[in-house]
């Protein structure tokens, strides 16, 4: 396993629109032990490929002991609305409020391509649903800001 390097703006990779995965191999189980190293390593909670420069639509999660592989990921259902503060790898040394769905259902594949469907809730879910904002080039600095009340 090794520490890859997370691009950071400007850098146009972390605006495009990722490719779905088709080969599930030793090559991308390797990208994903790799993957959960880098994102240990920065300390991070989420690491989606484009963040390492590869355009594949797959992301990695740790948080709270519970550890996610979502390739090809689907949202499939969301419900409620909630704001808190995020940051990204990608973006060092900013935090933004940012609305997201509360609760969310997604279908996805794991890592030997089997299906697979998650239902979260909470700040897992704004996780998931951050890492996938990556997948289609879009970056806590392209939501619009929820200031909090009393701010101007």
């Amino acid at each position: 396993m090794s520490v890859l390097q997370v691009i950071t703006v400007p850098n146009p990779l972390l605006k495009q629109v990722t490719v779905d995965v088709n080969t599930f191999d030793e090559k991308l189980q390797q990208l994903v032990f790799d993957m959960f190293e880098t994102m240990a390593h920065y300390q991070g909670v989420g690491l989606a490929a484009p963040q390492v420069g590869i355009l594949q639509s797959l992301v990695v999660i740790m948080f709270e002991k519970k550890e996610l592989i979502l390739i090809n990921p689907e949202i499939i259902f969301t419900d409620g609305q909630c704001v808190d503060e995020e940051g990204c790898l990608s973006i060092p040394g900013l935090r933004r409020q940012v609305e997201r769905a509360e609760n969310i259902i997604v279908n996805a594949f794991d890592v030997v391509g089997n299906p697979i469907q998650i239902k979260e809730e909470g700040f897992m879910a704004r996780i998931i649903l951050h890492e996938i904002d990556h997948l289609r080039g879009i970056l806590i600095t392209d939501k619009k800001e929820i200031l909090s009340e009393g701010s101007e």
